[in-house]
This record gives structure tokens, C-alpha cells and sequence, in this order.
């Protein structure tokens, strides 16, 4: 019979200490991190898509008609301001120039037998006048064939590099015809649409003695060795799309970008007194997003919030949450509404250093 006893009280003791187990793995498991938004200035970057302009970029083409006689340059080749590139063939407008000039010879001579005779009173002052106006006509058809015969030599008009030709030698072109487009790299214009939401903070913030800085992702994904300054906005907004365009100036030392480019303008603006909450504290229902809020009876409940920016790690929350609130930072999966939980609490000066943001 004592050993019955016995064993009934072995069982016992094993059966409590089993049950006590599984309810101290069971209190272990239900047991969250809960911490608060963190309210403080911050800096947020903002990306837009981008068109990339050379400062100049112009058509290249012929002002007169005629056979191109030589090109002197290459396509992709950097030029100099005034270097020749094309000769379109000049003979008819050298031969022009020929005659003009010899009629403003003619006309020179004539004008001085005129003024010698004028001076002895020989003919009167109008003859003398009208044998003036003869030379200066023939001297304006000289400058005028000058012109003509210049239009023959297509001379860059600035610094650039050229692009493809659209004729080749020998080709007849009529006055008027594309031969080829010169760019102008040395400094870039880059253009962005800004909602009007954002252009309302940017013109808040900005000053005009300290323009906003902006970066350039290029579109291999490496950002630009150099940054950028917004200089210049477009006057109207378009009523389509409800954006306004920028333009910000790059320098561009090593020729890295060309025209066409596209790419991603990466803006930073200032933030005062944000309420940042981490990613990973929020979950999305039908494109809206959610936290847990604990009240001050443990328990959560489900609140709907708008993020005004994002952040890697981080959501710059809008509306819907106080800073003095505590939230449910792990196991959103593991609850749902008005779940009364067991928690810890981290502040969120502890938590936010763990995250892989970095704020300022």
C-alpha cells in the first residue's frame, strides 16, 4: 500500500511539474516587444525620375546649296569653338565674290574720276553723290558675297562633341539639311517632375542664398561622382499630371554623362519634429497600412495610419499616431484586435540603433 503511495505521489509531482512547464513555454511565446515613435528632426531623400540635357545642344546645318566637298571631323569627336567641320563646295561663291569685287573696283574708280571733275566744278555735287552710292552698293555686294562664301565653311560654334552625321561626302545638300548635331557636356541639365505637395516643402525650405543640393542615380544603379544644385522651376504647373519641373545643373568634368541620359534624381529635404515608427512595426491591408497600439490595459488594438515618407527600416508617419503611444514592434502576426498581450518594452532610443538606417 506505501508504495502505491508512493508512485501516486511520483505521478502527481511529475504531472504538475510538466504542466508547470508547458505554461511557463507558453507564457514564453506569447510574450512581445513593444516600444513608442520616436519624434525628432529628420532628413528624408526623395527620388524622381530624370532626363539628362546637355546645356547645348544644337542642329548643325547648311546655310547654302552645293556638294559637300570635305568633312574634317569624326562622329563622337570633341571639337573646339571655330574649328571647321564641313566645306560645302565654294566655287560659285567664289566666283560671285570675284565679280562683286571687281565692280566695287570699277566703282571705286569710277567715283574717284566723278570727285576729281566735282572738285574743279566740272559736274555737280549730285553726280558727285550719286557716283558714292554707286560704290557703296557694289561694296555691300562684296560683304554680301563674303557672307555666302563664309556659309560654305560650317565652323563649330562652340566647345563640343559630335554626334552622328546624317550625309556623307560628296552628297548634294540643299540649304537648310540636317548634317549633324554638336553638343556642349561641360555642365548637364537635369529635369524632374515634382508633385505640388513637395514643391510647397521645397519652396518652405528653400532659400535662395543655399539651394538645394541634389544627387544623380545613374541608370546603371552608381551614383554621380557630383552633386547638383536646383537653380531652376518651370512657371506653371501641368494640370494633368500635377507636377511642376525642375532643373538642377550638374558639372561634368570627365564627360561621363551625355545627352538623352536618363536617370533618378535623389533629393534630401528636412523634416522637423517627424514621427518615425520602424518598418517592421506595420502590417498592409488592401494598400492601406496598420499598427497595434497597446493601451493601458495590454491590450492591442488595430489603428489605421498614413506614412508621409519612406525610409529603409523606417516609415515617416502622417497621421494616426502620437508619440507618447506604445506599439506593437514584433509578432503582429501572432495577435489580432483587442488581444490582451504580455509585453516588454524597449524605448525607442535602444530600438531605432538596431535598425539599419541611420538618423540624424
Amino acid at each position: 500500500m506505501r508504495k502505491i503511495l508512493i508512485l501516486a505521489s511520483v505521478c502527481t509531482s511529475l504531472l504538475y511539474t510538466s504542466c508547470s512547464s508547458k505554461k511557463e513555454e507558453k507564457e514564453e511565446e506569447t510574450r512581445f516587444l513593444v516600444t513608442s515613435p520616436l519624434k525628432k528632426d529628420t532628413l528624408i531623400t526623395r527620388n524622381y525620375v530624370c532626363q539628362i540635357h546637355s546645356i547645348q545642344h544644337i542642329e548643325m546645318r547648311a546655310l547654302e546649296k552645293g556638294y559637300l566637298e570635305k568633312i574634317f571631323v569624326d562622329e563622337g569627336q570633341v571639337v573646339k569653338k571655330g574649328q571647321m567641320m564641313f566645306q560645302i563646295m565654294p566655287m560659285i561663291y567664289q566666283a560671285e565674290l570675284q565679280k562683286a569685287q571687281a565692280e566695287a573696283d570699277f566703282a571705286q574708280i569710277e567715283y574717284l574720276n566723278t570727285k576729281k571733275l566735282a572738285d574743279s566744278e566740272v559736274v555737280s555735287p549730285n553726280e558727285l553723290a550719286l557716283a558714292k552710292a554707286k560704290l557703296d552698293r557694289a561694296k555691300a555686294e562684296v560683304s554680301l558675297a563674303q557672307v555666302h562664301l563664309g556659309f560654305t565653311e560650317i565652323r563649330a560654334p562652340f566647345d563640343g562633341i559630335m554626334d552622328h552625321f546624317q550625309v556623307r561626302l560628296g552628297s548634294l545638300v540643299n540649304e537648310g539639311d540636317l548634317l549633324t548635331t554638336l553638343s556642349d557636356n561641360s555642365d548637364m541639365w537635369v529635369y524632374f517632375n515634382v508633385p505640388e505637395a513637395e514643391y510647397l516643402d521645397y519652396k518652405t525650405n528653400a532659400k535662395e542664398e543655399n539651394l538645394i543640393k541634389v544627387n544623380l542615380l545613374m541608370a546603371n544603379n552608381q551614383q554621380f561622382d557630383y552633386s547638383g544644385v536646383v537653380k531652376t522651376i518651370e512657371a506653371d504647373f501641368n494640370n494633368e499630371t500635377g507636377n511642376i519641373a525642375f532643373r538642377a545643373t550638374f558639372p561634368n568634368p570627365k564627360a561621363l554623362l551625355r545627352h538623352g541620359e536618363t536617370g533618378n534624381i535623389q533629393m534630401t529635404i528636412p523634416i522637423k519634429k517627424a514621427i518615425l515608427i520602424p518598418q517592421k512595426a506595420t502590417y498592409e491591408i488592401l494598400e492601406k497600412r496598420f499598427v497595434y497600439v497597446v493601451d493601458k490595459e495590454n491590450v492591442v488594438h488595430s489603428r489605421e495610419i498614413t506614412i508621409a515618407s519612406e525610409m529603409p527600416d523606417l516609415y515617416v508617419v502622417k497621421s494616426g499616431l502620437a508619440e507618447n503611444e506604445r506599439i506593437l514592434l514584433e509578432g503582429i502576426r501572432k495577435v489580432k484586435d483587442k488581444d490582451k498581450i504580455t509585453y516588454e518594452y524597449e524605448n525607442p532610443q535602444t530600438v531605432f540603433p538596431k535598425l539599419q538606417v541611420y538618423v540624424e
